[in-house]
C-alpha cells in the first residue's frame, strides 16, 4: 500500500503543471483554483486503481482530471453566479513579467469565455497535443478534434479582438 502511495505521489508531482493549468483554465479566483486542484488530486486518488498503465500516466491523468474539471464547475455554476466576466484574472502568475504577463491574462480572460469543451480543446493544444491524442481525450475522432479545435482557436481569436488586444 505504502509503495502505491509513493507512486502516486511521485506521479502527481512529476504531473503537478498539468493539473494546476486545468485549475487555472476553469477557475478564475485563486481560492477556487486551490479548491479543483484538490478536488482534481482526490479524484486522481480515487481512480488510480483503475490505471492500468495501458497508456502513459499523464494521458490518463488529463482524461480524469478534464472530466473532474467539468464536474465541478457545473456544480459550482449551480451554487453561485460569481463568475462574471469583469475583473478576472486580475492577478497573474509571479513567475511572469512584464509584456507576458499582459499576454497570459488576456489569454486567461479570453478562455473564460469559452465553454467547458472548448477550454478542454484550448488546454490540450496548448499541451502540444496531436489532434488523435486531443480526440482520445475528449472521446471524438481526430477529424472532429482537428475542425473543433479550427473553430476554437478561431472564436479565440475573435475574443481577444474584442477585448482589444493584439499579440
Amino acid at each position: 500500500m505504502f509503495d502505491k502511495q509513493q507512486e502516486f505521489l511521485s506521479q502527481i508531482e512529476e504531473n503537478k503543471g498539468i493539473i494546476y493549468k486545468i485549475a487555472r483554465m476553469y477557475m478564475d479566483a485563486k481560492e477556487d483554483q486551490d479548491d479543483l486542484y484538490q478536488e482534481i488530486c482526490i479524484q486522481l486518488w480515487q481512480s488510480y486503481s483503475s490505471f492500468k498503465g495501458k497508456s502513459k500516466f499523464s494521458t490518463w491523468m488529463y482524461r480524469v482530471a478534464l472530466n473532474t474539471a467539468l464536474v465541478f464547475v457545473k456544480r459550482d455554476k449551480r451554487r453561485t453566479d460569481r463568475y462574471s466576466i469583469e475583473g478576472r484574472f486580475e492577478q497573474v502568475d509571479e513567475q511572469y513579467s512584464g509584456k507576458e504577463d499582459e499576454q497570459i491574462a488576456v489569454l486567461y480572460k479570453a478562455v473564460q469565455e469559452l465553454n467547458t469543451i472548448e477550454k478542454a480543446l484550448i488546454f490540450l493544444f496548448l499541451e502540444g497535443q496531436s489532434h488523435q491524442q486531443i480526440g482520445e481525450h475528449l472521446g471524438v475522432s481526430e477529424g472532429n478534434a482537428r475542425i473543433r479545435l479550427m473553430r476554437t482557436k478561431n472564436k479565440l481569436q475573435l475574443i481577444v479582438k474584442r477585448i482589444g488586444y493584439e499579440f
